[in-house]
């Protein structure tokens, strides 16, 4: 485990990022221009968010909101700033392909906790020296779990007073989890269960 950890994971990142930026480059092209077509803005959704040892880095995404729509850093379901084409790909996550550069770039695992932004971090500081420790990941059990958080963020009156006290603290259990079981056969088994999830979708 600490021989994958020192260097093995980092060469596994490479590779599997390679490779999905070549298989899914007409994928990202034909959302790319979709994109331009349908809503005219960035197609790119750049966002700080708190990386290894808590160095900010930018995180990628496809634009799935209007541009220029501000507001809450958070998003529950029904929200009216996310357009047609955002919902099919955050239904799908196909927003997320762009996370392969984060990955390429060594800002991110493929598989590791999500990075979160520095304010909520900042909420829970002595979880974060641990969970930061590692790189933050394109999926782990948090996301498995947490595969429709907007539909769960929805149900509260408040969407961020929801996050803070009941979603994000168990998501920190879950990053924890992760840590204490790191490995390649953890990571194998959560990139499975993650597949899973979005082919039954």
């Amino acid at each position: 485990m600490k021989a994958y950890e020192a260097g093995l994971k980092r060469a596994f990142d490479v590779a599997a990022a390679g490779a999905g930026l070549v298989v899914l480059s007409p994928v990202m092209l034909v959302i790319a221009v979709a994109l331009k077509l349908l809503d005219p803005g960035p197609v790119l959704f750049r966002q700080t968010r708190a990386g290894l040892r808590a160095k900010p880095f930018e995180i990628l995404k496809f634009r799935t909101m209007r541009a220029g729509g501000g507001g809450a850093l958070l998003t529950a379901g029904g929200d009216s700033r996310v357009t047609p084409l955002g919902r099919l790909l955050r239904r799908t996550k196909l927003d997320e392909l762009p996370q392969l550069i984060n990955v390429l770039r060594g800002d991110m695992s493929v598989v590791g906790p999500r990075p979160e932004v520095p304010r909520y971090v900042a909420l829970f500081k002595e979880d974060y020296e641990l969970i930061l420790s590692v790189r933050p990941g394109i999926t782990d059990y948090a996301s498995i779990k947490y595969r429709d958080e907007e539909a769960v963020l929805a149900e509260y009156q408040d969407p961020e007073v929801g996050y803070v006290t009941k979603v994000l603290p168990d998501k920190i259990a879950l990053y924890r989890r992760y840590i204490d079981e790191v490995g390649f056969a953890t990571d194998l088994r959560i990139i499975l269960a993650t597949a899973a999830k979005l082919v039954a979708r």
